[in-house]
């Protein structure tokens, strides 16, 4: 009898041990999803690192999804998402026993790309939704040279696509041709290769590479995203399994601190202070 006292001792001592891990409470914190959010959760990983001793704080990539699945598979402590959780995650997550907590961290633009060499500076909402989803496939058809639109855009585990495909293409199908990307560098990288290319990013990922165009007469930026004025305006998040605890709460302060909405601003996000 003791033997197995001692033996479910053991066995709850590990169990509680791995949700004390889980909240960071021993030093590491494990961040997983979004590639737009990426730069911002590694820029202030390694301040944050620089600043506390003994914490590690480990960052990936993989898109929203894969954060989510992530933390209702408890495989992380923070899931970062450029969109919030659909309803069938958070079903999983209930199912789980997981309580998903959003944490706005910045605000974002989706910036709608082209070649440098492209001569249009404007495109309508409309425009935009009729080439995704594949009404127009050629520039000679919107008034520029006679050459074929390469449609780039994110792929489905994307909350950037999710996000997108709400805003922009208001639920439509994007057209089944485009070159889906993994990741924003993905697209920003064949857009600046590609004469012919649209494509779009968050605000972090615009470069002299690639050409930003307005939307309706809207400039993707800080201004039009925080006054709501640009059309495809969203807030990025970072996700927790309840209320966040210890390190996990530590840092997530540190991004909303003046701080770290700096770092958001560096990154060329948005930031909510």
């Amino acid at each position: 009898m003791n033997v197995l006292k001692k033996t479910a001792f053991l066995v709850c001592a590990t169990m509680l041990a791995t949700v004390i891990n889980g909240m960071g409470a021993d030093g590491k914190i494990v961040c997983e999803g979004s590639t737009t959010v990426l730069p911002i959760a590694q820029a202030a990983a390694e301040v944050y690192m620089d600043n506390n001793s003994g914490v590690n704080i480990s960052v990936r990539g993989g898109g929203s999804g894969v954060g989510a699945t992530s933390l209702i598979e408890g495989r992380c402590d923070i899931a970062d998402c450029s969109r919030a959780f659909k309803d069938s995650e958070l079903q999983k997550a209930a199912a789980k026993g997981k309580d998903p907590k959003a944490h706005v961290i910045a605000m974002d633009g989706i910036a709608v790309i082209v070649h440098p060499s492209n001569k249009f500076a404007e495109l309508t909402k409309q425009q935009v939704k009729d080439i995704y989803t594949g009404k127009i496939s050629n520039w000679s058809a919107l008034g520029g040279d006679n050459a074929k639109i390469v449609v780039v855009s994110r792929d489905s585990a994307s909350g950037t696509f999710e996000a997108f495909g709400e805003l922009a293409l208001k639920g439509a199908k994007v057209r089944p041709d485009a070159l889906m990307q993994a990741a924003n560098q993905g697209v920003a990288g064949i857009v600046s290769r590609t004469p012919g290319a649209i494509g779009y990013v968050g605000l972090g990922y615009i470069t002299p590479s690639v050409k930003t165009v307005k939307i309706n007469g809207i400039t993707a930026s800080r201004e039009t995203v925080l006054s709501g004025k640009y059309p495809y305006s969203r807030p990025l998040f970072m996700y927790t399994d309840g209320q966040p605890q210890g390190k996990v709460k530590d840092f997530i302060d540190f991004i909303l601190s003046a701080g770290g909405q700096k770092i958001v601003e560096e990154q060329g996000f948005v930031g909510l202070k």
